[in-house]
């Protein structure tokens, strides 16, 4: 955690990290677009490093993207001092990592791709493919609490 500032009622919240980190996914998404002429969806790309899809960009660089992904969270754990990064076991994250795949297909494109990309250049399709999504997590949250899995606390 970069600061220690909370917000009421939600003790856990980091909105400094969050706003540091933000701008950095913007700022790669932006530094993507300008350099590359390539929108960060990470979707599209992870298609093209599998052989997949049909990304602009080579498919050297698709996987060294893809790598760069959790190697960077990695890094960023080690240096903030650890962490426990075991949240889900392996076959539940196996199972909604499926679930994300069908549904990236589906939606042509990813929340990085729509909700980052997509609504900075006002695409009315990544419009309502991030409201979806938005309406999708706060219904899927709201109906765990209602059966009594605690999600938020």
């Amino acid at each position: 955690m970069l600061a220690t500032f909370t917000l009421p009622g939600f003790p856990d919240a980091a909105p400094v990290d969050g706003l540091i980190g933000g701008g950095l996914i913007g700022l790669a998404a932006a530094i993507m677009l300008l350099g590359l002429g390539r929108i960060a969806g990470v979707s599209g790309i992870a298609a093209k490093a599998a052989g997949l899809g049909g990304s602009g960009m080579s498919r050297t660089g698709a996987f060294a993207f893809v790598i760069g992904l959790p190697l960077g969270a990695f890094l960023v754990m080690l240096a903030g001092g650890g962490g426990d990064p075991s949240f889900a076991g392996t076959v539940p994250l196996v199972i909604a990592g499926v679930i994300v795949g069908v549904g990236t297909r589906l939606g042509s494109g990813c929340t990085s791709g729509h909700g980052v990309c997509g609504m900075s250049r006002l695409s009315a399709r990544s419009i309502v493919a991030t409201g979806v999504f938005m309406a999708t997590g706060i219904a899927t949250v709201a109906l765990m609490n209602a059966a009594g899995w605690e999600v938020l606390s």
